[in-house]
């Protein structure tokens, strides 16, 4: 007789769910991780984090094909059975970010960073949602949020260390986790809103030309809140403007330490390197950050420029 075919375990599923999402095709994946899901339910193997994750993973799917409500359903039953997972809570902020549920999202994505401060998404949508909320509901916004939950420092720290040393795929979004190389301690809520209050003061300033005051008003917001990456990009772009090009250095280094694809670090440091005559670390800024934004227009002209003068 011939041998039934036997169905593919769980584990199979999944990563043939995997492989599908990196070669975009999503449809497929969240198929194949519906299968995945179905077999590890029936199976008597099942346990949490398992689930957990294939829940995660099928909300990535969903979010790519822009099914939003399903997304957050999965992200919803994925924080169920694993409490804090960093990838559900960013899929569910992007989820909420793309049908204008900004304050859900906020909530998500200030809840990251209590477990990894060092997360570039994280950073970038808690300044997307502060400015669409300020826009929305006026200087009052905050008072209008949803409570933020307090991330237990037991959960940080066991779930900062897994998030180090693990590499799961699918990722969310591209350079969700940047380089994880920072020290430096994730600030409270408090320090946070005094470092956005300062870094905001200070782009003030730089509106009106102002770039010295603006540095001191970023160097006081980064004593509050060392890993915001856009007070260390909006410092180096003043230091630029009054000659100080090696502290531009220093805080492109930085902004990079925390995001190592950031475009507007690549292109300040190069512009650093360029006033410095490192004429070799200008080209290699500028063509890493091409690779990252091949049509980016002002990187290729100055690229042009920098190369014939060699």
């Amino acid at each position: 007789m011939p041998q039934k075919h036997r169905p593919k375990s769980w584990t199979e599923l999944k990563q043939t769910g995997n492989e599908c999402f990196k070669t975009g095709q999503y449809g497929e994946a969240t198929n194949l991780y519906s299968q995945a899901i179905k077999e590890l339910e029936k199976s008597n193997k099942k346990n949490p984090e398992d689930l957990g994750i294939l829940h995660s993973n099928r909300a990535a799917s969903y979010l790519k094909e822009g099914n939003c409500g399903e997304c957050v359903k999965d992200c919803n039953m994925s924080l169920e059975l694993l409490p804090y997972n960093v990838k559900s809570l960013l899929r569910r902020a992007a989820a909420y970010e793309a049908v204008e549920r900004y304050r859900q999202a906020y909530v998500d994505y200030k809840t990251a960073l209590q477990i990894d401060c060092n997360i570039a998404a994280a950073h970038d949508g808690t300044n997307r949602m502060t400015k669409a909320l300020t826009e929305a509901d006026g200087p009052s916004w905050r008072e209008k949020l949803p409570p933020i939950p307090t991330v237990p420092l037991s959960v940080r720290e066991k779930l900062a260390q897994k998030a180090t040393m693990s590499a799961a795929q699918p990722n969310p979004t591209p350079k969700q986790n940047g380089t994880r190389q920072t020290n430096k301690p994730a600030p409270n809520d408090k320090d946070m809103k005094k470092g956005l209050v300062l870094k905001e003061e200070g782009n003030a300033l730089v509106k009106k030309g102002e770039h010295k005051k603006a540095i001191e008003k970023y160097s006081q917001s980064l004593k509050h809140d060392p890993t915001e990456i856009t007070t260390y990009t909006n410092r180096a772009l003043c230091y630029l403007s009054v000659k100080q090009y090696r502290d531009a250095v220093r805080d492109c280094d930085e902004a990079l330490v925390i995001d190592s694809s950031n475009i507007k670090a690549l292109y300040r440091r190069a512009q650093a390197h360029s006033q410095l005559k490192d004429i070799k670390s200008c080209e290699d800024d500028l063509n890493t950050l091409l690779q990252v934004e091949p049509k980016n227009s002002a990187a290729l002209k100055m690229l042009q420029e920098v190369q014939r003068k060699k």
